[in-house]
Formats: structure tokens, sequence, C-alpha cells
């Protein structure tokens, strides 16, 4: 089993906008991190490389991130252990709140999960909280025998 990740952020402007200019720039940067990092697994993508342009739902102010891990650890070593935690810091000078805006879950080795599927994903730790089906880190569940 691997662990998938969803997490969005709703931009404060378009992404051409100057207010955008330092994340946008470091987009190609943190994704070849995420990339170099070992238990690093796949990441959504569009041909340009990044995920900036695949619609999460109607709202065009939503970017979606979504990737799979060989396990939480390497997930949260890149997220919190490496240089994106400055970028991290820096969240609220780009994106506004969300209440739920993160959700990981385990797939089968393999697997890539698509948009639909993260939706639904975080829409159930939304609705029931964390339970084995969606979670965070916060509390992470074992994978489920299969």
């Amino acid at each position: 089993m691997q662990l998938a990740q969803v997490n969005l952020a709703r931009v404060r402007a378009p992404l051409d906008d100057p207010m955008m200019a330092e994340f946008v720039a470091n987009l190609d940067p943190v994704n070849a991190l995420a990339e170099a990092t070992p238990g690093f697994v796949w990441r959504l993508q569009d041909d340009g490389g990044n995920a900036t342009n695949i619609s999460y739902n109607e709202n065009s102010s939503i970017i979606v991130n979504l990737s799979v891990w060989q396990d939480a650890e390497a997930l949260r070593s890149f997220t919190y252990r490496s240089h994106h935690t400055d970028f991290l810091k820096r969240r609220r000078e780009w994106f506004t709140r969300m209440d739920i805006f993160v959700a990981l879950w385990w797939v089968q080795d393999g697997h890539r999960p698509t948009v639909l599927e993260a939706r639904e994903r975080l829409g159930h730790l939304t609705e029931h909280g964390p339970m084995p089906h969606a979670f965070t880190f916060a509390r992470v569940f074992e994978p489920l025998a299969h």
C-alpha cells in the first residue's frame, strides 16, 4: 500500500497576478524537490509539469495538489522537514484560509488517484472526520489489509 494525499489552496489572486509571482516561480523547484525526496512515487501534473491548470471543481480560485508516497513518514519528511516548509510558513501570503484542505488515504501500489477520487476522500473527511477512508497527519491510520 502507498499513501495518497490531496491538498487544496484558494489563491488570493489569479496566478498571473504579481502577488502570486513568487509562488509561481517556485512551483518547479518545489515539485523537483518532492520528486527527489525518498519515498516520492507520483504527482498529478499537466503538460506544463504542474497541476495549477487542472480543475478541482467549478471554483477557479481552488488549486489542487495530488500525489502518492511510499508512506506517511516520506510525505511528512517532505512537507515539514525540507525547503518546502519555508513556503508552507508563507502560505497566507498567497492563499486564503480553508477549514479542511488536506486528506490522506491508502491506495494499492501502482494506483494513481484522480481528482474525482480526491474530492470524494476530502468530502468524506469533512463529513465524517478522520477514519481509515480519509485522514490527516493528526491521526494517521494504518493501511487496511486487502
